[in-house]
């Protein structure tokens, strides 16, 4: 991981979770290289471990293939709401968690 390549190490993107892509507003250019073309994806893997699904790949300069970051993202259930997470140094870092169910319990306004 190269903190040269970057504006901003592992900015806090709130509850955006990418499970793939690659967050380009904070790429600055190629420490290697110096050039500022698009990042690919190599690397991707996908785990499974005790219910939770972990992606993980690198995100590498087009022109020299020098790894800019490698990112995770993990998804699981948990009682009854899905958790998102997501750990990069070019794309940030957040959490979300969702309601399984139609009506969020967190969202309900109390009766009295």
């Amino acid at each position: 991981m190269c903190n040269g390549c970057v504006q901003k190490e592992y900015p806090d993107r709130g509850n955006t979770c990418l499970e793939n892509g690659s967050y380009l507003m904070n790429y600055r250019c190629c420490a290697s290289c110096h050039q500022r073309d698009f990042v690919l994806i190599s690397n991707k893997a996908t785990e499974d471990e005790d219910g939770e699904e972990i992606i993980t790949y690198d995100h590498v300069c087009k022109n020299c293939d020098h790894v800019v970051a490698r990112h995770e993202y993990t998804f699981s259930v948990v009682d009854e709401y899905q958790e998102y997470t997501m750990l990069c140094m070019l794309c940030g870092k957040a959490e979300d968690s969702i309601s399984v169910l139609p009506d969020d319990p967190r969202q309900s306004a109390p009766l009295f």
